[in-house]
C-alpha cells in the first residue's frame, strides 16, 4: 500500500515537471513558419493555430494583434504560427487556402477547425477552448 502511494507520488512529480518544461518551451508570440519546416512544427506542438496571411492583406493586419494576444494568453496550451502565402506557396496549396486570412487549428497534427476572415477575439477563443 505504501509502495503504491510512493509510486503515484513519483509519477505525479514527473508529470508536473514535464508539463512545466512544455509550458516554458512554448513561444508566447506567433512564430514564423515556412513550407520546409511546417511538418516539423506541426508534430512538435499538440495544439497549433496557423494563420495563412500576406503583408498586403488589410484583414490580415487587423487580426495580427489579436493573434499576438492569444499567443500570450494561451502560452503553454496553444502555439500560433504564421505562414506568409506569398513566400510559402506549397503548404497553402496543400490546404486549399483561397482566401486570407485563413486560420486552421490543428490538434495532434490534424486540422480540426478552419476560420476564414478577420473575426473577433471572442469568436476565436470559443473555437480554441473546445480543443484545450
Amino acid at each position: 500500500m505504501e509502495k503504491d502511494y510512493e509510486l503515484e507520488r513519483i509519477r505525479r512529480k514527473k508529470l508536473e515537471k514535464l508539463l512545466k518544461r512544455q509550458r516554458s518551451s512554448t513561444p508566447e508570440a506567433p512564430i514564423k513558419i515556412t513550407d520546409s519546416e511546417f511538418y516539423r512544427i506541426l508534430n512538435k506542438y499538440p495544439l497549433l493555430l496557423i494563420d495563412f496571411w500576406a503583408p498586403w492583406c488589410f484583414p490580415c493586419k487587423m487580426i495580427a494583434p489579436v493573434l499576438e494576444e492569444l499567443a500570450r494568453e494561451y502560452k503553454g496550451k496553444l502555439v500560433i504560427g504564421k505562414i506568409n502565402v506569398d513566400e510559402n506557396p506549397i503548404i497553402p496549396a496543400r490546404f486549399q487556402i483561397f482566401s486570407i486570412p485563413t486560420l486552421i487549428l490543428f490538434k495532434n497534427g490534424r486540422p480540426v477547425e478552419r476560420i476564414v476572415g478577420a473575426l473577433p477575439k471572442e469568436y476565436l477563443e470559443e473555437k480554441i477552448r473546445v480543443y484545450l
